[in-house]
């Protein structure tokens, strides 16, 4: 039990220091990272779906993104990590996807693409997954996070809310997609 629980220690603390530590190079270099954000329908942009959630406009947009993403992430690694890991990696890069297709010209950086799939896997579980354990959860989400859903709702042009949506899709396209593998038990989870 004490590995279990210092092992996914261990991975949020590392996200800590990754974001954390990028925030600090992009400060000290006025922002110049957020070059590598995705920028739409372009050949640099594609390389953004891999940099882009990592990548924060300032210090009080990664405060307002990390203790949630930390949280989402923490309740899906109870799961397992194999999952976890695969469900955050598909989230990104199919997301990503999706915003570098569909999304407005902009550089789109941030983590809250990631944040609103894990939110919408979450959820998605609880239906997929038929567990307690996602229904608590569920619940849980719903009651703290709700107001997450505002953020799929166009509003201050300085959100990428094309990156929310993504997101969110990308959550809930792994769940539908794992379900199958789930329950025949080739993703090993509790």
């Amino acid at each position: 039990m004490k590995l279990w629980i210092q092992q996914r220690i261990k991975i949020l603390s590392l996200i800590t220091v990754i974001l954390v530590g990028l925030q600090l190079v992009n400060s000290l270099t006025g922002g110049f990272l957020n070059h590598f954000g995705i920028l739409p329908r372009s050949a640099q942009g594609l390389l953004g779906i891999l940099f882009s959630p990592f990548l924060h406009k300032d210090w009080e947009h990664l405060l307002s993104n990390l203790p949630i993403l930390l949280i989402l992430s923490a309740l899906l690694l109870t799961h397992s990590v194999r999952y976890y890991l695969s469900a955050s990696t598909f989230i990104i890069l199919f997301g990503g996807l999706l915003v570098w297709i569909f999304a407005r010209s902009a550089i789109h950086i941030g983590a809250s693409g990631w944040i609103f799939g894990l939110w919408m896997l979450l959820l998605a579980n609880a239906f997929t997954r038929r567990k307690i354990l996602d229904f608590v959860y569920a619940v849980l989400i719903l009651l703290y996070y709700g107001g997450l859903a505002s953020g799929l709702l166009p509003g201050d042009p300085d959100i990428s809310t094309e990156g929310h949506i993504a997101g969110a899709v990308a959550g809930l396209c792994f769940a539908l997609l794992t379900r199958k593998l789930i329950s025949d038990n080739k993703i090993n989870t509790p």
